[in-house]
């Protein structure tokens, strides 16, 4: 006859795989699913579209250093959405009225994702987001290289419409400017001060030579495990873990730097892959600073020019600003910067501080 103890110990054992199937949701962090795989069709047309644009830098904007003294150098403003561009009137005050068609100064290009609610403001004469500025587009996932695609499709596609693209700036529908048009203009293609990073070659107070401003880290206390998250091997030999970099993926590219992610192969087959570990596998943040501190480390910045709040994050998710949040006093402080003379834009703010946002516009956000 089996004692009261023994009876006790395997009636506890027996029902420790239902404690744990009970329990285990509220102790265990969630399970993030993994997004599909890119499609192959999409792979194919987009190496066509990256072929052509790779093939179009013998333009001489795609060289380091850059005419700064001609005047048509042009900013392609980049916005990667998978939701309606809800601050779209502030975006419009932002740029300068074009003339006709287009601006001498600047060109904007949307990648929207087809399933997403956008909104295309046709025959509107107070935004500058109408029906042409959206590229053709293909459906994207957080956390997944659908991203890095999309991006990729961006500059690709601003490559080839303007060879007077001389700066590639990605932003998103969550994304406010910081400052004027002219502000930024002036930072990114004349200044000689504005980058206090490094000294730049300069005549007068005109820059002779740009670098990218993109967010470059090799120390991340995660690091190890991003890197791993496709496999222990997977990245190799194309990219060792010493070569491997994370930062935001926001970033100000030069039209070389532009030119050197399109025409990408042997990385991209590495980034691509799907990973096992959804929570450590973020494609966006590692692609584009690997790749650029790989292949000229001196023509980057270190520092992205978009200001994200990581306090109280959630599920990865930087801080999102709610409208009484919204004041003068926000904009100044979210301009401060220890490496440029100011951030130039910032995330990431909900929709409804639209109304805000334009109480202060041109009082306080486009006065500089």
């Amino acid at each position: 006859m089996l004692s009261s103890p023994y009876v006790l110990s395997f009636s506890l054992i027996l029902t420790l795989p239902l404690l744990f199937f009970l329990l285990a949701p509220r102790i265990l962090p969630p399970r993030i699913p993994l997004p599909p795989p890119i499609p192959i069709s999409d792979e194919v047309s987009d190496l066509t579209l990256f072929t052509r644009a790779s093939s179009s830098s013998s333009s001489p904007l795609s060289r380091s250093r850059l005419s700064s003294p001609n005047p048509k150098l042009k900013i392609a403003f980049l916005f990667l959405t998978n939701s309606d561009l809800h601050f779209s009137p502030l975006w419009s005050r932002f740029f300068p009225k074009p003339h006709r068609r287009r601006h001498p100064l600047y060109n904007i290009y949307v990648h929207a994702d087809p399933t997403a609610n956008v909104t295309f403001p046709r025959g509107s004469t107070n935004t500058v987001f109408d029906s042409s500025k959206f590229i053709p587009s293909k459906i994207t996932f957080r956390a997944s290289p659908t991203l890095v695609s999309a991006a990729r499709r961006l500059l690709a596609t601003a490559i080839l419409d303007d060879p007077a693209n001389a700066f590639f700036a990605l932003l998103s529908q969550h994304c406010i400017p910081l400052h004027s048009f002219h502000y930024v203009y002036n930072s990114l293609v004349t200044s000689a001060s504005f980058d206090r990073s490094s000294s730049a070659a300069a005549y007068g107070n005109i820059r002779l030579s740009h670098k990218s401003f993109i967010e470059v880290i090799s120390k991340d206390p995660r690091l190890w495990k991003r890197y791993v998250a496709r496999g222990r091997y997977a990245m190799l030999p194309e990219v060792p873990f010493d070569d491997f970099r994370v930062g935001s993926q926001f970033f100000i590219l030069t039209r070389k730097h532009a030119v050197v992610v399109v025409k990408d192969r042997a990385l991209w087959r590495k980034f691509r892959m799907p990973c096992y570990r959804a929570d450590e596998c973020y494609p966006e943040e590692h692609y584009f600073p690997t790749l650029l501190s790989m292949q000229n480390p001196d023509g980057l910045t270190g520092y992205t020019l978009t200001r994200v709040n990581w306090t109280g994050t959630t599920n990865g998710h930087p801080y999102t600003y709610k409208p009484r949040e919204v004041s003068p006093e926000l904009i100044y402080k979210l301009r401060e910067s220890n490496y440029s003379e100011s951030y130039l834009f910032a995330r990431k703010f909900s929709p409804d501080c639209l109304g805000p946002l334009m109480k202060i516009a041109d009082s306080v956000i486009f006065r500089d």
